[in-house]
């Protein structure tokens, strides 16, 4: 009765001085400007496909953020990125593994209790110095059960728990971070691979185009009213842009090989028809730079990384206290087995034990400084990928900005050289101009029709790009809820 009291007392005692050492976690101060430098587009206002945030509060994009696009074919694909992708199966199963740590450190917080039987034949020397009376055999039955617990004073088991919770979490926001970049990718090689059908479409076209004027040049030669150099001209621009025509076909297929590669796919199991889609970057609500901590994955996983950090400061200053085991071991022991069962053959021992290292040459100091030195680290890592995401989110809003201007002004450039080609084809018709004037001006004109595809395709990336930077349609409350 006197040993289960002091158990008890022993425990109660643990539980109410118990207390967890080390630095409480702040987030680090950040280099948040209250607005972007660069302001978006005029176009970029709220729309039916996204939606303005409330005042202080994150503003996430739709979770299918690709359908703002208007394109069924990249919706389609986009849903079995989710499902094929290696690269998502790799990131899943990162968590999955971070989170099964979590119960094996938390593990830790519960006795353990191990039982070793053993059987065995035992003979006592009878030369053995101070033999006693007795030497001869005899049996050797044993059944015993070890008990052994750490009372968490200084909540050493806690913050090795907390840590792995942190850890968990942020493979969880890098899993996150790892689908938006996948989806962010199939997006721009699907445009990448578009830009591709408009230029080769534009490039037959102008290969029809160009047959008809060699056709003409030769019948005009043959007429006696053009010299057979303005033929021998016809016929090399003709051939150049075939070959140009043939040349987007390398670029096309690597790019359809990506996008099978993305899904899981073999590339010789996976096509897209060529088409040619009238494509437009759909307007996206940008709000302010303090909202991205909120939205974007790799933040949140960075800021994880700098809770985890601050708990192994923690625990490296717990090092320097005492560790109290609570240890007990029971059991039956006899010398045969008509006797290893009786009452009189049970042993018992229970008592606390204290551990505390006096002298180890710097190592708990040495472990003390590099632990501070990481997390320092970590909170220049914090902060990097912070600046980082307002760099992209920058970038993507003046090429947005940029290419917007850029498009109207290669627009009327195309009208322009569109006018003045028919001007030099009617010359020539008329023999007031030789050949090379119309050559001219096809090239011209296939440059600049080619510029204004271009174009727009990166106006599509920038608005991939920009989806991107923002976090998608993530934000911090999709993290799971991890219990611990």
């Amino acid at each position: 009765m006197n040993v289960r009291r002091w158990i008890a007392l022993s425990m109660v005692a643990a539980l109410m001085t118990g207390c967890a050492v080390g630095p409480k976690y702040e987030r680090p101060a950040l280099p948040v400007p209250s607005g972007f430098k660069e302001p978006p587009p005029e176009a970029f206002k709220e729309t039916k496909d996204w939606k303005a945030a409330q005042a202080g509060q994150p503003m996430p994009l739709p979770a299918k953020w690709w359908e703002a696009f208007g394109d069924p074919q990249l919706n389609q694909i986009e849903e079995q990125v989710l499902i094929g992708n290696q690269d998502l199966k790799v990131a899943e199963a990162r968590f999955r593994q971070a989170r099964a740590l979590i119960r094996l450190n938390k593990s830790a917080e519960f006795p353990t209790v191990s039982v070793g039987p053993s059987v065995g034949a035992v003979r006592t020397s009878a030369n053995r110095p101070y033999a006693p009376g007795n030497v001869g055999a005899g049996g050797d039955f044993a059944l015993p059960f070890d008990f052994s617990w750490e009372l968490d004073l200084w909540g050493r088991v806690r913050k090795n728990v907390a840590a792995a919770t942190d850890t968990a979490k942020a493979a969880a926001a890098d899993s996150a971070a790892a689908v938006l970049a996948v989806q962010a990718e199939t997006a721009f090689d699907y445009f990448e691979l578009r830009s591709a059908d408009a230029q080769q479409r534009l490039l037959n076209d102008t290969v029809a185009a160009y047959t008809q004027a060699y056709e003409l040049t030769k019948n005009r030669f043959e007429g006696g009213a053009s010299p057979k150099s303005e033929v021998a001209q016809a016929l090399t621009q003709l051939e150049q842009t075939r070959a140009q025509s043939t040349d987007i076909g390398v670029q096309r297929a690597q790019f359809e090989h990506a996008i099978a590669i993305l899904l899981g796919k073999a590339p010789a199991e996976f096509s897209i028809a060529p088409a040619v889609t009238q494509l437009q970057p759909p307007t996206v609500p940008v709000g302010v730079p303090s909202q991205l901590l909120e939205r974007r994955p790799d933040i949140a996983a960075s800021e994880l990384r700098v809770m985890e950090a601050n708990e192994q400061v923690g625990l490296t200053k717990i090092a320097f206290y005492p560790t109290v085991m609570l240890s007990a071991a029971l059991g039956l022991e006899g010398t045969s087995l008509l006797n290893w069962f009786n009452w009189p053959s049970r042993f018992w021992a229970v008592g606390p034990s204290l551990a505390q290292t006096i002298f180890d040459g710097g190592r708990r100091r040495a472990a003390s400084e590099s632990a501070a030195a990481g997390y320092d680290a970590t909170v220049a890592e914090y902060r990097q990928t912070t600046l980082t995401a307002f760099q992209q989110v920058e970038d993507s809003l003046s090429a947005l900005r940029i290419l917007e201007k850029e498009s109207g002004q290669q627009r009327d450039a195309v009208v322009s050289a569109q006018e003045s080609l028919g001007l030099f084809e009617n010359r020539y018709k008329g023999g007031v101009d030789n050949y090379l004037q119309v050559i001219t001006a096809q090239t011209i004109l296939l440059s600049n029709q080619r510029t204004e595809i271009d174009i727009l395709r990166r106006r599509m990336d920038a608005s991939v790009l920009l989806i991107k930077a923002l976090g998608g349609g993530w934000d911090v409350t999709k993290l799971p809820a991890i219990h611990t």
